[in-house]
């Protein structure tokens, strides 16, 4: 008999009252879709997870494939900078009230991509040296103070030889000595 009871309890709760289907203020009773909705949060965010995981592995494929391909095997090799040297540049500095006079004595080579350039260059060398003579005659011994005003100079000139040497441009100014007596 404690079945029957136990099974008569489970028959009373899995059917509603007929109070409890119209609900208060004559609502209808909650649809099937309702029901299943933990579920379907369930499988949308398993859904979500799953596209999150495979784009995430598609895109990690194709970076590292890409960064292995013969793609970069077939790459141009890299050119070998070209070097020009410059005369020697001996000029004495701006004097700021001392009475002694201070000279500034730079070997200079300039860095161009390529042989073609370097050639190029050659007729224009007056233009280069003029430029810097006047830009060297207008220093100050404390504008060469330090590794900043030695960066500062060759930002400096190099900006004055391809101004000379426009539409062509070089790599660097590269310093072979600096003496400022």
């Amino acid at each position: 008999m404690a079945s029957k009871s136990k099974k008569a309890e489970i028959e009373a709760e899995a059917k509603p009252d007929e109070e409890e289907v119209e609900g208060e203020g004559g609502e209808s009773p909650p649809s099937k879709w309702k029901l299943k909705l933990p579920s379907v949060k369930i499988l949308i965010i398993a859904a979500a997870a799953v596209l999150i995981l495979g784009g995430g592995g598609a895109g990690a494929y194709f970076f590292l494939s890409s960064s292995k391909g013969p793609e970069h095997a077939a790459a141009a090799p890299v050119k070998p900078a070209v070097f020009v040297d410059l005369p020697d540049v001996l000029v004495n500095l701006a004097n700021s009230g001392s009475e002694r006079t201070q000279y500034l004595k730079v070997k200079v080579t300039l860095e161009v991509p390529d042989q073609a350039l370097a050639q190029q260059i050659q007729p224009l060398m007056p233009r280069v040296m003029d430029a810097f003579q006047t830009y060297l005659r207008e220093l100050r011994p404390t504008d060469l103070d330090g590794s900043a005003g030695l960066y500062r100079l060759k930002e400096e000139l190099t900006r004055r030889v391809n101004m000379a040497v426009a539409p062509s441009r070089i790599n660097a100014v590269l310093f072979k000595e600096i003496v400022v007596q």
